[in-house]
């Protein structure tokens, strides 16, 4: 019974025009960075190195295809949550609206298995798009701007050969998903509670400013507060340590796929009990 219900789900999904949409946004956002980079990344690059150009010689192109993916990274984590979030949703929030969850019940589809469903249906396509993402912009970027050492700024600049700056990207993007699926099993459960489109989507963005402002917060709590979610949404970012500490960046991944399975619950309990009717 699940697996029919997940191919219904994403069928549905794939044929909404939103979807679409988000997709095609999710790319000219992508494209709008380029562009960008190719007129004034040499400017701002400059710009960054501006003081060390004086004590140190800098030799080949800095502003190559893996600065314009760990860019594209960055200016990403904000608008792509978003963009899921708002697809995601709408897989409860579109059912409320058209009574297609009434008529869901009157043919006794198993509630738990049918929400269960949406939540897979929502992961699937939260991995696609980050697959899509991760491969044309590797296209895109080493097709016009070549490859060559990274440079990146936290704190500190840290500098990376070519072939290591491409590995610490993929298991970026790869840590990036997991928060990604985080963002989106939340805006299902939102979904769940507030039933309408639009509260869900300003729920959605509140949460996504919420956790943005909360992720640098000091509360005092030591070891505890590195586990609280908004801390874990970044952890991707760490893969560009000069020093990578796998194993805590593991554990926080973990911790987060712990959050994820917690919304998940607390979502599919409460739909349960609802009375869709």
């Amino acid at each position: 019974m699940m697996l029919p219900l997940l191919k219904t789900e994403l069928f549905k999904l794939f044929r909404e025009s939103k979807t679409w949409y988000a997709i095609a946004a999710v790319l000219l956002i992508e494209l709008i960075i380029l562009v960008a980079a190719y007129y004034q990344g040499a400017e701002i690059l400059d710009l960054l190195l501006e003081n060390l150009q004086q004590s140190f010689y800098f030799e080949g192109n800095l502003l190559n295809g893996n600065l314009l993916l760990y860019i594209v990274l960055n200016s990403l984590w904000f608008n792509l949550p978003l963009i899921l979030m708002i697809v995601s949703s709408s897989l409860i929030t579109d059912e409320y609206k058209n009574g297609t969850l009434k008529t869901l019940m009157l043919q006794a589809v198993d509630k738990r298995k049918l929400i269960l469903a949406k939540f897979i249906a929502s992961l699937i396509f939260t991995v696609l798009m980050l697959l899509l993402l991760m491969i044309t912009t590797f296209v895109l970027a080493y097709g016009i701007f070549g490859t060559g050492d990274l440079v990146v700024y936290l704190g500190t600049l840290n500098f990376f050969p070519s072939e290591e700056a491409f590995k610490r990207i993929c298991f970026a993007f790869a840590s990036g998903t997991i928060s990604m699926i985080f963002f989106t099993t939340v805006s299902i459960t939102l979904g769940i509670f507030l039933k309408e489109s639009a509260k869900t989507w300003i729920a959605s963005a509140f949460f996504l400013i919420l956790s943005s402002l909360l992720l640098k917060a000091k509360f005092g709590l030591g070891a505890v507060e590195s586990y609280f979610f908004p801390k874990l949404t970044n952890s991707w970012q760490r893969f560009f340590d000069y020093e990578v500490d796998v194993s805590s960046i593991l554990l926080d991944n973990s911790v987060l796929g712990i959050y994820i399975i917690l919304v998940v619950l607390i979502g599919t309990y409460y739909f349960k009990k609802q009375d869709v009717g």
